[in-house]
């Protein structure tokens, strides 16, 4: 059953234009709206009662009391009652940082090329294999991103291994392969050498970096850029996380046949070894 807050939004362009009044009072003062009796509503929402009255009726309470029991209900319940929309509105931290975050992802999203992406797909796809490097808090994503993609192919690795060098694992590197960078800034110096090596044997390298990333793009075949602003002193890794759901969606679709396959062979080694706890 649809709470108040998402009858009035479906409902809302059908409204007329005093019910639409009072719809806008309900989002901004929904926490306290269990406070208000009809004549309340009515005179703070500058309408008339019978306004009040006609149309809770149309959101399919027979009276305004019942709207009220039904909040009343869901509170006691613990069910928060403010829509998430409300909840971030204003100059809170959690305002803030909503509105940050969102300003990361639609940067991104407006800077991929999509031909460059596709060659991007295309190499992830082809590539005999996929090296991942990342370090200090570039580790996670790339992590993430090897985990990922392990999901629709085979030859996925992460460089280097835990208290090893990288000298190697670059040795056996060939052009047939791909590199996936996840250099992020704050980056150990040895970002732009390996960098350097990897574009003077013609290796395909993916860096994947923040926008500002100037001194070490050039090097890279490709470059994905997230943005890591945020309103506080740690930087955010939403979008990168992002960006990384994209790549692996991407490359499943692109192997879907072969992807799938290779997917529920995993999921009988999960049963088989009884890895993983049954939902």
């Amino acid at each position: 059953m649809q709470q108040l807050d998402e009858r009035l939004r479906s409902q809302y362009s059908q409204l007329s234009p005093q019910e639409q009044r009072i719809a806008d009072f309900v989002f901004d003062h929904f926490d306290d709206l269990i406070s208000y009796n009809s004549a309340e509503l009515a005179r703070l929402s500058g309408v008339s009662k019978a306004t009040v009255s006609r149309l809770f009726k149309r959101l399919g309470y027979e009276k305004y009391k019942d709207m009220r029991d039904e909040l009343r209900t869901l509170r006691q319940s613990g069910m928060p009652l403010t829509d998430n929309r409300d909840a971030v509105q204003g100059n809170t931290l959690l305002a803030r940082h909503y509105k940050q975050e969102m300003a990361n992802l639609t940067q991104w999203v407006n800077s991929i090329d999509a031909l460059q992406f596709g060659e991007i797909i295309q190499a992830l796809c082809s590539s005999q294999r996929v090296l991942i490097v990342g370090m200090r808090n570039s580790y996670p994503v790339a992590l993430h991103l090897r985990q990922q993609l392990l999901q629709a192919r085979a030859q996925v690795s992460l460089l280097p291994q835990p208290g090893q060098t990288l000298a190697e694992e670059l040795v056996d590197i060939t052009p047939q392969d791909l590199v996936v960078v996840v250099a992020f800034r704050r980056r150990p110096r040895i970002i732009k050498p390996l960098l350097q090596q990897l574009q003077q044997n013609g290796i395909p390298v993916l860096l994947i970096c923040e926008p500002q990333a100037q001194s070490v793009s050039a090097l890279a075949s490709w470059q994905l850029s997230a943005p890591l602003d945020s309103v506080s002193a740690f930087d955010s890794y939403a979008s990168a996380m992002s960006v990384i759901n994209l790549l692996s969606n991407a490359l499943l679709h692109e192997l879907l046949a072969q992807g799938r396959q290779r997917i529920h062979q995993i999921a009988d080694l999960y049963q088989h070894l009884d890895e993983l706890e049954q939902r």
